[in-house]
């Protein structure tokens, strides 16, 4: 069985459909929709505040003001509230209906943190599997998935640290452990291009130490300061970074550096 893995797609419906038309299985490993797009100041945002705004907001969350930045969207909208987020509302469900409801049958896909776990529920095809806590065997080895992002700014793609540390000790013991989120490893946190850290997570850090799955995949993070790291013999590869890269899936098993 050919497995391919890919994450971090922000809207990008045909590089999955071509991902997925050259392999077996394809894991897709959250972000699926294009809310805010940091390098060309595009996305769903853009849409609803223009580019120029979109630029200010992106400058501003960059270094940590995340409070300036949401006041800056509410500065432009003021007097309009109700209206840019209706705008806003449709844009996030327009996006994740176009995704989801032209997947084929062989897509596997968890969420990330700029994802709406009930829409993708609402949209994907019923011979399209989407797994968040949950094990798949795929052709005799065990594959683990925890969807979503962690606390950061209060989006439903975020899950409590509790909540999500309970779903991967739920696992019980994988083969590969798949993930949108890293592991809480400062090289694999950082992002070098926007020079901030991600949110990257201690319960996994704890999974993989004590049950050495062979490979962990994720993403999230778009330009780590490493993309391939082992912790004793679990290879660990981001493979968002992979994507964002080469526009490529990356096909399982990805071996050692």
């Amino acid at each position: 069985m050919l497995v391919k893995l890919i994450a971090d797609v922000h809207g990008d419906l045909q590089a999955v459909l071509r991902e997925a038309s050259s392999c077996d299985v394809l894991l897709v490993l959250g972000d699926l929709i294009n809310v805010i797009d940091y390098e060309n100041a595009g996305g769903i945002l853009a849409d609803v505040y223009g580019s120029d705004a979109v630029r200010t907001f992106s400058e501003l969350r960059r270094t940590g003001r995340h409070d300036e930045a949401r006041a800056h969207l509410a500065s432009l909208g003021q007097g309009r509230e109700e209206d840019m987020r209706a705008a806003f509302l449709r844009g996030i469900e327009s996006a994740h209906r176009d995704f989801c409801s032209s997947l084929p049958d062989n897509v596997v896909l968890t969420f990330g943190n700029v994802d709406v776990p009930d829409l993708i529920r609402a949209h994907v095809p019923p011979h399209v599997r989407f797994v968040d806590g949950e094990v798949l065997d795929l052709d005799g080895t065990r594959f683990g998935f925890v969807g979503g992002g962690l606390p950061k700014v209060g989006i439903p793609g975020e899950v409590s640290l509790d909540d999500y540390a309970a779903k991967v000790d739920a696992l019980g013991r994988v083969d590969v452990l798949c993930s949108h989120v890293p592991p809480a490893i400062d090289d694999l946190v950082h992002d070098v291009r926007a020079d901030l850290r991600e949110p990257g997570s201690e319960a996994l850090l704890s999974y993989i130490r004590t049950h050495q799955p062979s490979h962990v995949y994720f993403g999230h993070v778009h330009y780590p300061r490493v993309a391939t790291t082992q912790v004793g013999t679990s290879v660990l590869v981001n493979v968002g970074h992979h994507f964002r890269s080469t526009g490529c899936a990356l096909v399982h098993p990805v071996l050692p550096s």
